[in-house]
């Protein structure tokens, strides 16, 4: 048992053995050993929900009005953290994957019509959901920045501010026909009022330093992002694999979301009975532990909300026993370089001192000040 001094006057400040000794005589008889009521920080939960739904194929703004309908359904619930599926609003492009580009120019054209531009009225549509509802809101969309459409992540907290765009880094496959790249520049895990929160799309999880980079910021809660509803059973297995095998590296919780789509909306993407396997299964919305244990059983196929209380004490009991990027970590031998600057097309000589990824040529003896005054 512990034991601590307790006076029996009044006093501010705690009192220490060394200046117990030091106390007038009269006052240390006042004071008696006592056990110590030993205070334990309040435990902090989170509650979290991945939702698992169909997108509005049809109507523009469709989709997000099944996003605000599922974040009040989820705040009905005392939600704090929500995550939706990759590039949901407004859609993920299914018919990228089971139609050639010869004869899905018209789906190509709609889709650049209906992407969003950030910031527009669909990012102030779900800021005010988060201010309105008190709850952190992870949301993929396909972005339109002028010609290119990107696949980006978004993360709004509580007072409704945008505190992360983040553009998946490299688009997979049949996606390279529709998206731009990304940058290192998102690569960052962001303070929330639910935690410190970062955010991948899809096989960005096989990128092991993507991963890297989020978890040397020490993220608590990771949003994986997925399409569902592709390629078959396989791709929700291997899903689970990845994201499971995350949160176990990271010790942190993974709140994973993936789309749906209904036979119908199969039906109406493409007709042909073969091609239509492909847009079936692939379903894994999940809330993984930092023990790389589902916190309740995952959503693998219809709609749904899944909805945990995450015990964030977890983390540390996992951390304490490995953490990655800390005592388990030999970043003397092993570490991670990255470019974290915004990729853009064009710099200014004349104001690269103000440009945040300007090159310095060291080699050449030019230094900041020399080149700032390039006009």
């Amino acid at each position: 048992m512990m034991w601590a001094l307790t006076a029996s006057y009044p006093i501010n400040f705690p009192f220490h053995v060394a200046g117990w000794l030091h106390l007038p005589l009269a006052k240390r008889a006042k004071l008696s050993l006592q056990p110590e009521r030993k205070v334990m920080s309040e435990k902090r939960v989170i509650r979290a929900a991945a939702v698992q739904i169909a997108p509005d194929l049809e109507t523009p703004l469709g989709t997000l009005d099944r996003v605000l309908a599922a974040i009040s359904d989820a705040a009905e619930k005392g939600v704090q953290f929500i995550v939706f599926p990759e590039t949901f609003v407004p859609y993920y492009p299914y018919f990228s994957f089971v139609r050639p580009p010869m004869t899905s120019g018209g789906d190509h054209m709609r889709f650049y019509e209906n992407a969003v531009v950030v910031p527009g009225p669909v990012t102030e549509a779900v800021s005010q959901a988060a201010r309105r509802h008190k709850m952190v809101i992870v949301l993929g969309v396909n972005e339109l920045d002028h010609g290119t459409i990107y696949n980006a992540q978004l993360i709004f907290d509580t007072d409704g501010q945008l505190l992360l765009k983040r553009r998946k880094l490299t688009a997979t496959f049949h996606e390279r026909m529709i998206w731009g790249g990304g940058d290192g520049a998102g690569l960052k895990v962001v303070d929330t009022a639910v935690g410190r929160v970062g955010a991948l799309a899809c096989w960005e999880h096989y990128n092991p330093l993507a991963r890297y980079a989020l978890m040397a910021q020490h993220e608590e809660i990771h949003a994986g992002q997925f399409p569902g509803s592709l390629v078959g059973d396989i791709f929700g297995e291997q899903t689970e694999v990845t994201i499971r095998h995350h949160a176990l590296e990271s010790g942190c919780f993974v709140v994973n979301s993936t789309g749906w789509l209904t036979e119908e909306q199969i039906a109406s993407i493409s007709p042909d009975e073969g091609l239509q396997r492909g847009l079936r299964g692939g379903c894994m919305t999940a809330i993984i532990s930092p023990e790389g244990k589902h916190v309740v059983p995952p959503l693998t196929s219809g709609e749904g909300l899944l909805v945990a209380d995450l015990d964030m004490s977890l983390i540390i009991k996992r951390k304490r026993m490995m953490d990655s990027v800390g005592h388990y970590a030999r970043p003397e031998l092993l570490s991670l370089l990255i470019n974290d600057q915004p990729a853009v097309p064009m710099r200014r000589a004349g104001s690269i001192r103000t440009v945040p990824h300007a090159v310095v040529n060291t080699e050449a003896g030019e230094d900041q000040g020399a080149l700032e005054n390039v006009d």
